[in-house]
């Protein structure tokens, strides 16, 4: 039987790409979760602020 032909440098290399991959997805999937979160609370805030701008503009005031 023949050996696989792949250096286990080769192998290393492989494997640390696919945990920089793995980590920058965690990065990722953390930043946006804080950002939903965020906007989550700030929600109601953001309709009362853009309800005050479209009177605003309907009334000439803006």
């Amino acid at each position: 039987m023949d050996r696989a032909k792949l250096d286990v440098d080769t192998l290393l290399k492989i494997v640390l790409v696919l945990i920089v991959v793995w980590l920058g997805l965690e990065v990722l999937d953390t930043a946006l979760g804080l950002l939903t979160g965020l906007l989550g609370i700030l929600q109601p805030f953001l309709g009362v602020i853009l309800v005050v701008l479209i009177v605003l503009w309907l009334l000439d005031r803006l």
